[in-house]
């Protein structure tokens, strides 16, 4: 079968079987690299494919700076896409499972306390001298993500009607295609409200998401993307990455050295297994000790 052949039929499944936009997209750029690769290579047919065009192939991703979590996330690609053709009975043997995965780097950027201080007086400063939207807008946005941990694509699908003020709840259509519930501080409602009565002054007129482009329109990825580029830029900061993944992390973070149970940030996240939450906890454990032996009772006791 033909190698290209072979490709689209995959990403027809993976279309069929309901997977994800984003997914789609990340096989479409990661396959789409390999397959041509290997055309490159003179490999026409799927058949031809042996385990050494995948080794080679990540080796060269290697040489052009790709870090080992990413290139393990090539060959799990890699290994879907010959799984499928084993169940398909084109191909007997998966040519993913002869590389292994290499060992990563499990260090996960954080936001320090003096960097979060840092974003949300920019925005304050925008606030008080413009009085505008993208100022109230970055601000509510720094605060939501600190205070839930919601995921990007949550954030720009949120609606005002899914948020209950009352309660102090919100219902967003997570990343497991459920609407799950998160919960918001008094201090986060009171920023919505602002925010809120905000919006409909300055465009004459309500909108469903939370969230608007100048035009009044839903943010979409590529606008949340400039908001974070244009906040690395003005802040600077040499060691951490300004993205909605690494707030994530930071609320993570925080509700780890805090001390709160595994389960109970396994739910906070909304992970659906708990060995993706062990592993943040485990990769935190020093700062906890760190943590513990400074903090702990018996150190201020005179016994």
């Amino acid at each position: 079968m033909l190698l290209k052949f072979a490709y689209q039929d995959f990403l027809a499944d993976r279309k069929f079987k309901n997977t994800t936009e984003t997914n789609i997209k990340n096989y479409e750029m990661t396959l789409g690299q390999f397959i041509k690769y290997c055309l490159e290579q003179g490999v026409i047919n799927i058949e031809e494919v042996g385990h050494h065009h995948v080794r080679n192939y990540l080796l060269d991703c290697q040489e052009r700076g790709n870090k080992p979590n990413t290139v393990n996330t090539k060959i799990l690609r890699i290994r879907a896409f010959f799984n499928y053709l084993i169940e398909e009975k084109i191909v007997s043997e998966n040519m993913g499972r002869r590389v292994k995965l290499q060992k990563e780097d499990v260090k996960i950027d954080v936001f320090t306390d003096e960097q979060i201080y840092q974003m949300l007086a920019y925005y304050r400063s925008l606030r008080r001298k413009e009085k505008s939207y993208f100022s109230y807008r970055g601000y509510l946005l720094i605060m939501l993500l600190l205070g839930t941990g919601l995921r990007r694509k949550e954030v720009i699908n949120l609606k005002w009607s899914d948020v209950d003020m009352p309660s102090l709840t919100m219902n967003v259509y997570g990343k497991n295609r459920q609407y799950e519930t998160v919960f918001m501080t008094e201090k986060l409602a009171k920023e919505l409200s602002v925010y809120q009565v905000f919006c409909k002054n300055h465009f004459g007129q309500g909108n469903e998401y939370v969230f608007l482009k100048r035009d009044n329109t839903q943010m979409t990825d590529n606008s949340i993307t400039q908001l974070f580029n244009n906040l690395q830029n003005h802040m600077n900061f040499k060691d951490v990455r300004v993205s909605a993944h690494t707030f994530r992390h930071s609320f993570c973070h925080r509700l780890a050295m805090s001390g709160m149970s595994a389960f109970a940030i396994q739910k906070m996240m909304r992970h659906k297994n708990i060995n993706v939450t062990m592993r943040y906890v485990a990769m935190w454990g020093n700062e906890l000790k760190e943590q513990n032996d400074k903090h702990n009772p018996l150190n201020n006791l005179n016994i």
